[in-house]
């Protein structure tokens, strides 16, 4: 349950942040980017892996660059969803998924232990480390 809360939060902070950088992006307030955040979670968790799959073809093509616009999209259909949640089009969605994604990435390589923050070693080792 605290990783599914962890990653809450990592989303919530990338939506801010997106809504900071990106004119085109408009949050009514935290409660509204946490309300996107649950709403964008779900979306990734069920819908998101079957659109990847349905359009694996293009997204090999396109070296994964396809990905961010699936996100994008779910993005998009999240901002419909929740009311004080608005993207203007969909370049501002592509371009705030992509920041979203180079956030989520570095956050999540951070974890929070007794009040300190540490950095998670996810490198597998093999029989020879």
């Amino acid at each position: 349950m605290e990783h599914i809360a962890v990653r809450w939060l990592i989303l919530t902070v990338s939506i801010l942040v997106a809504g900071m950088l990106f004119q085109g992006i408009e949050i009514a307030s935290v409660g509204t980017a946490i309300a996107a955040a649950a709403i964008l979670g779900v979306l990734n968790a069920f819908i998101r892996p079957v659109l990847l799959l349905l359009t694996l073809p293009v997204t090999l093509l396109s070296l994964g660059l396809f990905a961010f616009v699936i996100n994008a999209f779910l993005l998009q259909i999240s901002a419909a969803l929740v009311s004080g949640f608005e993207v203007s089009g969909f370049w501002t969605a592509f371009w705030a998924s992509l920041v979203m994604a180079v956030i989520n990435v570095a956050l999540t390589g951070f974890r929070f232990e007794n009040g300190r923050i540490i950095v998670v070693d996810t490198r597998r080792r093999g029989p020879w480390d």
